[in-house]
């Protein structure tokens, strides 16, 4: 007889190590960056705001060249 003797419960416990190995590859891969790259796009991210605040049109300063009010009143 050549059957081998499996332990069921190491079994479960290697085929649920083995899947969430498998999750963990995915994860990686779908989420997974590296510290550098992670700050990469914050200072990326930081720049653009600043460049887009730079333009921003402020709607409190309504004033003409002159600087008085454009209402006459």
């Amino acid at each position: 007889m050549g059957a081998e003797i499996v332990n069921l419960r190491q079994a479960r416990k290697r085929r649920l190590r083995d899947e969430k190995a498998k999750k963990a590859e995915e994860n990686r891969l779908a989420f997974g960056r590296t510290k550098s790259e992670k700050q990469l796009t914050r200072t990326l991210n930081s720049k653009q705001h600043r460049l887009l605040d730079q333009q921003r049109l402020d709607p409190d300063n309504r004033r003409g060249k002159t600087g008085r009010d454009d209402q006459s009143g």
